[in-house]
């Protein structure tokens, strides 16, 4: 007997497309009919649409490619409209920064519009707002980064530029300057979360598939009525960590140690420069940290050496 896995779904039930639960009045119609796709099938649900947009949907696609369109229009700008030179030009630098803040702008308010529709949506279907709030939790880190520090410290200088490789720079750049960010306790716990989520994550998902042929997969049915899925699965954690989690605690250890990660996140960043201004002599006060060793000794300032021409004031 080959041994049983399914990473992969390998049957794929067809059925009549599924519109979902019928909407309040008032609401916009979902938009097409539906249909199935097998490559998506192998990884989830193979039903694609209806899609329901709404109000917030459409405002956010707008705000969303306005942002687009500024940012991209201005990198063809930065090199004078040439095709070849805009293709070679990855991530240049957007100029004077007037239309970075018309694409923040436009950028935020597509995020934010998104976020108000999920809300909406859960509560239209009466569900719970879990999902909102966990969104939230990541709108914050970016409000964080790109409005609420840099109005505290004055300049929008200190803001994440827009693209994925400048960001990179702007994080090298942004730890060296204040000190290395790895001594920013809050960070510590950013980081510990992320691992501990994914780690929660990849342990939830591979007992489910694990024990999906006795019917893990419907988690509800399992909890109100046991089976040899929730039961093995139980004792497997229980024989190997010495406890388990039950099938519904297990989503709320994981949704908060994702919702955590970019909290305590955001809090690290937005203390960096308004509170510390240096994390590494922060942890050496605090006694995280050790001092370097005085290997070589201690460099003079040739300012402070007397008969040394005054050029200047120190600025």
């Amino acid at each position: 007997m080959a041994e049983y896995q399914n990473i992969f779904t390998r049957v794929q039930i067809r059925a009549p497309v599924y519109a979902g639960v019928e909407l309040p009045r008032g609401a916009w119609g979902r938009e097409g009919k539906g249909g199935f796709s097998h490559f998506l099938g192998r990884f989830g649900d193979a039903q694609i649409g209806p899609i329901y947009l709404g109000t917030t949907g459409v405002l956010s696609l707008v705000c969303g490619f306005i942002a687009f369109e500024i940012i991209g229009l201005n990198m063809f700008a930065s090199v004078h409209w040439n095709p070849i030179q805009f293709i070679r030009l990855h991530f240049p630098r957007l100029q004077d920064g007037g239309w970075w803040l018309m694409a923040g702008f436009f950028l935020t308010s597509s995020v934010l519009l998104w976020w108000l529709r999920m809300y909406r949506r859960a509560r239209a279907l009466g569900m719970g707002t879990h999902v909102a709030w966990a969104f939230l939790s990541a709108i914050w880190l970016m409000l964080v980064l790109g409005i609420i520090r840099p109005v505290l410290m004055g300049s929008f200088g200190e803001a994440v530029p827009f693209g994925i490789f400048p960001h990179l720079d702007w994080t090298a750049a942004f730890s060296l300057r204040y000190g290395n960010l790895f001594y920013n306790p809050f960070h510590c716990l950013s980081i510990a979360f992320l691992y501990g989520s994914t780690l929660l994550f990849a342990m939830h998902g591979g007992t489910i598939l694990a024990v999906s042929r006795l019917g893990g997969d419907r988690e509800l049915e399992q909890i109100v009525d046991r089976g040899t899925a929730a039961e093995r699965a139980a004792l497997f954690w229980r024989w190997t960590m010495g406890f388990n989690a039950t099938m519904e605690s297990i989503h709320r250890w994981a949704w908060w140690f994702a919702v955590l990660c970019p909290l305590v996140g955001g809090i690290g960043i937005l203390l960096t420069g308004t509170v510390v201004d240096n994390w590494y002599l922060w942890a050496v006060k605090h006694h995280v940290a050790p001092m370097y060793p005085h290997v070589f000794p201690p460099v003079v300032d040739p300012a402070t050496i007397s008969g040394t021409p005054q050029t200047g004031a120190t600025p």
